[in-house]
């Protein structure tokens, strides 16, 4: 900390290695008494050269390669990644693997979104909230070992389908963990949307107005709960969401509280959506049989991952090995936007709204 022109101006280091932090990112925020007056932002702490190894890699090794991009959001990463190699390859996946895609896309957001309002939870220090909230995650990550074999990494996109298949039994104990996951969901809603220590804490913090969402062009749930309701699964439907009834959510408060709110009230929509997939899912493979070689050329995907879009571009030069593999993922278009939501917040608020975007600084900077 470094002592500014006068006694109560002050320059207040955070990151890129910091208690409050869970990933390296630097701020340099400008503190007057316990007033944040301004911030400046300094990335590229963790830098993995992943683009540069997606260029060394054939096309069906990247789909690993992507999948460790984001622990969080990895299967969002290698689906939109296989999306981009089919566009190109012109390559039509089954019907039923389109609803597949769909059921690990869901399971994972509802994962992801439960992760985060428990740290929410824990920088409040409401730690006995955390705990519950990271107890009802656990039916999710369960769910997910019993259907995939993985707490984390599912690995069940490929290129032109999915690796495995979702027999009776294993739909009926995927059924089962969403019964158990239903009621305490709307538990933690109340909670979160009526405990007075979360509402002192987080209503009114962190605020941003739609005017400044549109102009930093956020994305995902930050976007959605300052009134721009923007969500790719509706606006540039891909998988099986086409065939899917899902509302969008959104609010127009733009600050922490409304932020956890609405990532609990799509936890509630994820489970409506994989019930519908196990509903309507239809018979037959769920993989194409071989992969067609990859013509010279480029195309695009997108997907809505659990922070927001998730955008891929793919170039070939017609080898087996991608020209040039970028992706965009949503927090480089949201911790812009942080500069907004920190002026003239109190220091004691720092973490928690830098958390109300929820980061990923590793998939971030690659």
């Amino acid at each position: 900390m470094t002592t500014a022109n006068t006694t109560n101006t002050y320059t207040l280091p955070v990151g890129p290695l910091h208690v409050a932090l869970e990933e390296p990112m630097y701020f340099d925020i400008q503190v007057e008494g316990e007033t944040v007056r301004g911030v400046q932002l300094t990335a590229g702490h963790v830098h993995r050269g992943m683009e540069a190894l997606a260029m060394q890699r054939n096309y069906l090794q990247n789909v690993t390669l992507t999948e460790r991009v984001c622990s969080l959001c990895s299967n969002s990463h290698p689906a939109t990644y296989c999306m981009a190699v089919e566009a190109l390859s012109g390559l039509t996946i089954p019907e039923r693997a389109k609803y597949l895609r769909v059921i690990a896309d869901e399971v994972k957001r509802i994962a992801s979104h439960l992760f985060n309002v428990g740290i929410m939870a824990h920088l409040t220090g409401f730690d006995s909230l955390f705990m519950h909230a990271m107890e009802v995650r656990e039916i999710m990550q369960d769910a997910k070992e019993g259907v995939y074999g993985n707490r984390m990494n599912l690995g069940q996109c490929v290129i032109g389908g999915c690796r495995r298949d979702i027999d009776e039994e294993t739909a009926a104990f995927l059924r089962g963990q969403l019964e158990q996951l239903k009621p305490q969901l709307d538990e933690l809603y109340g909670v979160f949307e009526r405990d007075p220590l979360i509402r002192k804490r987080t209503r009114g913090i962190g605020l941003l107005p739609l005017a400044e969402a549109k102009r930093l062009a956020v994305v995902g749930p930050v976007a959605r709960a300052s009134g721009v309701a923007y969500d790719v699964r509706r606006k540039a439907p891909y998988a099986a969401y086409p065939e899917l009834d899902f509302e969008v959510q959104s609010d127009t408060k733009g600050d922490v509280h409304s932020r956890a709110l609405l990532r609990l009230r799509e936890a509630v929509e994820s489970v409506k959506l994989i019930e519908q997939c196990l509903r309507k899912m239809p018979s037959g493979p769920v993989c194409t049989e071989g992969m067609p070689a990859v013509p010279r050329g480029e195309s695009v995907a997108r997907s809505e991952a659990p922070r927001g879009e998730v955008f891929y571009y793919l170039r070939s030069d017609g080898t087996d090995t991608p020209q040039r593999l970028k992706w965009r993922v949503p927090t480089y278009m949201n911790w812009e936007a942080l500069q907004v939501m920190l002026a003239n917040c109190q220091v004691a608020d720092i973490a928690l709204i830098v958390n109300s975007i929820d980061p990923c600084i590793s998939c971030t900077e690659r």
